[in-house]
């Protein structure tokens, strides 16, 4: 076989490139976790606001924040684990990294909002 040919099929069998503007199943799983995270921070801050202001105590929302943060926490960490390439490759690693940042600062608020509801209640 001449040197040709081996060119040719290690050219045939590279993947296609991915363009930046492409969705791909890696970059999809990492934009539903960080909209998951997203929506936690925003469940949680409200729960907190509520919870300061007196008016309905936002227990519903401070779980919901942590329950929603956890999940995008955990799936950022599983497009995180799954990535074979760097950024830029396709595979959705910066975002599984925002929403692994993004997750457990809804957890963190979330848990704000539970904590501060346990010690008002303990207080009345």
């Amino acid at each position: 076989m001449s040197i040709r040919y081996l060119l040719a099929a290690h050219v045939l069998a590279q993947p296609d490139p991915v363009s930046a503007y492409s969705l791909t199943s890696g970059r999809l799983w990492s934009l539903v976790a960080a909209l998951l995270g997203l929506a936690g921070v925003a469940a949680g801050g409200l729960a907190l606001f509520r919870s300061r202001a007196g008016g309905r105590s936002g227990r519903t929302g401070a779980f919901a924040a942590v329950v929603a943060g956890a999940a995008g926490a955990v799936i950022g960490g599983l497009v995180v684990a799954a990535a074979e390439g760097g950024p830029g490759t396709g595979y959705g690693i910066v975002g599984g990294y925002v929403a692994l940042v993004v997750g457990l600062a809804a957890v963190v608020v979330g848990g704000l909002g539970l904590a501060r509801l346990r010690r008002r209640l303990t207080r009345s």
